[in-house]
């Protein structure tokens, strides 16, 4: 049961804090336990990214993410959610091959993913797209500059929009996303100064990943914030904690306490003798589900694993 005090974050939210100046974060999530984390933190919007073909599957790119895999991601992320917008990405060629294409995989990311809106990869060739999306109800965050999808076009990840000509044409790909009826725009490598002009010519919120302070938000990538691949160093990553090193610190002290019969102990056992009927919980004690202690007394299949309260869809 999601909470009714909790307002929900949707796309005349995302209006408003432009129309008032007051930045938006996205980040991305692929999973409950993830999107439970970043919601509970404040997070105004999950980007379900198709991001998650590299950080989670460890491939290359993102080209070879299927709707299937974005479908299954976004369900996940969508039972974890509870105040933040759920932003779908549309994967490579789930919309590029004609407009019916993306009209159809987009239904899907809504009805069958629970995503809130899709994102799109590209210019003004996507606004006929965007603007039948919109007019049927759902929701398009745009995404022009270095699009990932472009890879091999741009020849890399290289940032766009340092020429004149090129800048022009992103100003104008922004405006003609914004007049098909784009709710909101990502801005991804381009110069600071460029994204500047672009989000004071346009009255829906952009969103900066490698473009600058002056975009309406910010979005990165929650791995590369929380500096979980320690090979990944682009300039536009600040990372907020370590925690490649913090997971192999705890995985090794779980290795050597088991090698060293320290783990499991007693208090990590169970006994013969059964818990008290009043006292014992499938996930521990009533005191210890309660807040009153840290004190754990599973008695029943899988009682090891931690209950995480993700708010039950209707």
């Amino acid at each position: 049961m999601k909470s009714n005090h909790i307002p929900k974050v949707t796309v005349h939210t995302l209006a408003k804090m432009k129309a008032e100046h007051h930045k938006i974060s996205m980040l991305t999530a692929y999973d409950a336990s993830f999107a439970r984390l970043v919601d509970q933190a404040g997070v105004d919007v999950i980007l379900v990214g198709d991001s998650l073909g590299m950080v989670v599957q460890g491939g290359g790119n993102t080209l070879p993410v299927t709707m299937e895999e974005m479908i299954y991601h976004c369900r996940s992320v969508s039972r974890g959610t509870e105040r933040a917008q759920i932003v779908g990405d549309m994967p490579f060629m789930s919309y590029q091959a004609s407009v019916e294409d993306g009209i159809r995989n987009a239904g899907r990311l809504v009805k069958e993913g629970g995503a809130e809106a899709v994102k799109l990869e590209g210019g003004a060739d996507y606004a006929e797209l965007a603007s039948r999306l919109f007019k049927i109800g759902i929701p398009v965050m745009g995404h022009i500059g270095l699009t990932p999808q472009s890879l091999h076009a741009m020849g890399g990840f290289k940032v766009q929009g340092r020429s004149a000509v090129q800048a022009k044409k992103l100003l104008d790909d922004a405006v003609a996303l914004e007049q098909a009826g784009c709710y909101a725009l990502v801005l991804e490598g381009i110069p600071q100064e460029l994204a500047q002009e672009i989000t004071a010519s346009l009255t829906i919120p952009t969103i900066g990943i490698g473009a600058g302070v002056h975009c309406d938000g910010q979005v990165l990538v929650v791995y590369d914030l929380l500096g979980m691949n320690e090979e990944f160093r682009p300039k536009f990553v600040k990372r907020y904690d370590n925690l490649a090193v913090r997971i192999r610190t705890a995985v090794e002290q779980y290795i050597t306490e088991v090698r060293n019969e320290q783990f499991p102990d007693d208090q990590h056992s169970f006994s013969k003798d059964a818990p008290r009927p009043e006292s014992a919980t499938p996930y521990g004690s009533a005191r210890a589900v309660g807040g009153g202690s840290d004190e754990r007394d599973p008695d029943a299949s899988g009682a090891a694993c931690i209950p995480l309260p993700f708010p039950r869809k209707k």
